[in-house]
């Protein structure tokens, strides 16, 4: 790896936000293309953090600075990467569900799923069931990730899968749930095909739908 794409990694890594633009242009400059600086720089960082972070070395502020760190060079790259075609992992969309306000485990899933070279559709929260048909039908995503932190929006997850399945998109597209009160149990009830417990978690079941396609 180049100097300055583990510099670039490490960067990630320590949550080195205002650096990010400069250490991204010199890689650019230095003649990398985006998507070396996306593969062998962000996602190698990101894939560090959270190695630390399911060990229990690192904790949710790291992480998050982590994600900002990564956004502030994609913020340069993706236009770049726009340009060349460059391939991304799989497209997901995810949202926190209706009636739900809580987004900072949602925020960090889809920080570590971007990390990690998905293409990502974030709705935001309180999400109606129809919004997410709406964005499956007009996205054509591979993954619809769907947060709940709250026992009393949980419902809001297995209505968002049966409107799938009312308007024939189910099955084109793989549903992972997760939430501090969400359980495998409920996603077999409710006839999603994945829980995640934890952000990278999320990430490896995510990278495994993919390959499995």
């Amino acid at each position: 790896m180049s100097d300055t794409l583990t510099q670039i990694s490490h960067a990630v890594f320590e949550g080195r936000v205002k650096d990010m633009a400069g250490l991204t242009k010199e890689a650019l400059a230095a003649g990398l293309t985006p998507q070396e600086i996306l593969d062998r720089g962000l996602i190698q960082g990101m894939q560090m953090i959270g190695k630390e972070f399911k060990e229990g070395k690192k904790f949710l502020p790291e992480v998050l600075f982590a994600g900002r760190a990564m956004q502030a060079s994609l913020n340069i790259l993706r236009p770049l990467l726009a340009q060349t075609g460059a391939k991304m992992m799989g497209k997901v969309i995810i949202g926190t569900v209706k009636g739900d306000l809580h987004d900072i485990g949602k925020n960090l899933v889809a920080m570590m799923l971007e990390g990690a070279g998905f293409e990502l559709i974030d709705l935001g929260k309180d999400v109606a069931p129809e919004q997410f048909v709406e964005a499956v039908r007009r996205e054509k995503p591979d993954i619809v990730a769907l947060s709940a932190l709250l026992t009393t929006t949980m419902r809001s997850m297995g209505q968002t899968v049966e409107r799938l399945k009312e308007a024939g998109l189910r099955d084109h597209v793989r549903i992972m749930i997760g939430g501090a009160p969400v359980t495998s149990d409920f996603a077999c009830q409710i006839g999603a095909d994945a829980y995640g417990s934890s952000a990278p978690h999320a990430v490896e079941i995510a990278t495994q739908f993919v390959q499995a396609r």
